[in-house]
């Protein structure tokens, strides 16, 4: 069982970094106003990260995955992060895209 555990922490970590490509991607180009196919293809995959989210009531299916295979209370039993960062991830990354849509906007209106 802790070897399956293992392997979701580092898919889920491999994905969480992925994802933080993705996003700092995303504010560069707007901060640059480079508003491009790959800023586009970061909000489809935004997107298609947060209707999976809504689809398992805000949870990663990583996370219930690994639920499975521990009865930890910490954040981050089931990624590889600092627990205060696994706590508050969705906070700051929801934060920062709300950053980066209002850029968003800015730039193609302007």
């Amino acid at each position: 069982m802790k070897t399956k555990l293992v392997l979701i922490k580092i898919l889920h970590t491999l994905i969480w970094v992925v994802f933080n490509f993705v996003i700092f991607y995303m504010l560069y180009a707007v901060i640059i106003n480079k508003v491009d196919i790959w800023l586009w293809i970061g909000y489809a995959l935004i997107v298609l990260e947060g209707i999976i989210l809504l689809i398992f009531k805000f949870f990663c299916p990583l996370t219930i995955i690994a639920r499975k295979y521990s009865d930890s209370t910490k954040d981050n039993f089931d990624i590889y992060l600092p627990n205060w960062l696994a706590k508050y991830n969705k906070r700051i990354y929801s934060r920062i895209m709300i950053l980066i849509i209002i850029l968003t906007i800015f730039q193609v209106i302007k």
